[in-house]
């Protein structure tokens, strides 16, 4: 059944939800191919770019797991684990400060291990990201959401879902905080700030494109550290 444009929530959040409903359903199994993509495109009737969203988000959720010309299967249920940061849970300035020096240490490494390991298509993910990230100034509502992906996307072409993992898990919130600092750096009138973020990512980027592995840590270190440095500021 295709898909309802009119619920408000993205088409990609979406056709998520719709596949994860049948996994954890059990009508696609463990060790299960997904559907093609084409099948999942004539089914759903939403693009192929949806659908590659979707996947990306599956396996971010480590629900699937995907192999370049194979397909995308389907993973045993992740066990729960104790481990989790919730927005409620980063309820002051040095809480925030703590969380950015924590992903200082894990998206670092990350950058440098995509840079290593990145495909075409993750790169182009990657890309796609960025392209957001510099377009929202006429959209901020729509700036913290690109901020997130291009992170999650570096993350995830590193090839280690622990590291997609962990930042899926944070959302979109590991951005945003602290709401009253951040809300006003991502709006149109500070142009400045965000001419000055969207290059930092550009630098990750490059430096993953590139395949530098040394220079992509660097660049990611540079742009959390940035980000630490702007939040202190007053």
């Amino acid at each position: 059944m295709p898909l309802d444009r009119d619920t408000g929530r993205g088409l990609a959040h979406e056709l998520v939800e719709r596949l994860k409903a049948r996994i954890l359903a059990g009508e696609i199994t463990p060790g299960q191919k997904l559907p093609t993509e084409s099948s999942l495109v004539e089914e759903f009737g939403v693009s192929r770019t949806v659908v590659r969203e979707a996947i990306s988000r599956l396996q971010a959720a480590g629900l699937v797991e995907t192999f370049q010309g194979r397909g995308s299967f389907v993973l045993d249920l992740p066990a729960s684990t104790a481990f989790s940061v919730e927005a409620a849970r980063i309820r002051t300035h040095r809480d925030v400060l703590d969380m950015i020096d924590f992903r200082i240490g894990v998206e670092s490494e990350a950058a440098g291990l995509a840079a290593q390991r990145r495909t075409d298509l993750q790169l182009k993910a990657i890309e796609r990201a960025l392209v957001d990230l510099g377009g929202s100034g006429e959209h901020p509502g729509t700036a913290v959401e690109a901020d997130f992906q291009f992170h999650l996307k570096v993350a995830l072409a590193s090839g280690n879902r622990f590291y997609s993992d962990l930042l899926a898990s944070f959302g979109p919130m590991m951005i945003m905080l602290p709401r009253t600092r951040l809300e006003h750096a991502y709006t149109v009138s500070d142009a400045t700030h965000l001419t000055r973020v969207t290059l930092e990512h550009e630098n990750v980027y490059r430096a993953v494109a590139g395949q530098d592995a040394a220079a992509a840590r660097a660049a990611m270190r540079l742009h959390l550290s940035n980000s630490r440095a702007r939040l202190q500021a007053p």
